[in-house]
């Protein structure tokens, strides 16, 4: 496992993610009350990043063509893509926000 520090917690707002690249990856950060979750920032269905969609709940949408995706596990919900996006695992230390890559 390779922890990566990706934030701190007070860089992710409900309904706001985080917007990083580590590496050649584009990873999203979200927050759902208390908890963190790391995911793919670019739509499996065509280039658009995630992290500018419209976050409700524990759902992020696509920005370009309003392809569905939930936020804990990165399942695909609606078209148009179909495929899910891959889920990191992320660990909270202090004030730091942490992704397993």
């Amino acid at each position: 496992m390779t922890w990566q520090r990706v934030g701190s917690v007070a860089d992710v707002q409900v309904d706001v993610p985080l917007a990083v690249t580590v590496g050649e990856k584009q990873l999203a950060v979200y927050r759902i009350g208390d908890d963190f979750y790391a995911l793919d920032d670019v739509c499996p269905h065509a280039f658009a990043l995630l992290s500018s969609g419209f976050v409700e709940g524990d759902k992020v949408e696509c920005p370009l063509h309003q392809a569905l995706f939930h936020i804990p596990t990165g399942k695909c919900l609606g078209p148009p893509a179909d495929t899910d996006l891959v889920a990191f695992p992320v660990k909270v230390e202090g004030p730091d926000i942490l992704v397993d890559l």
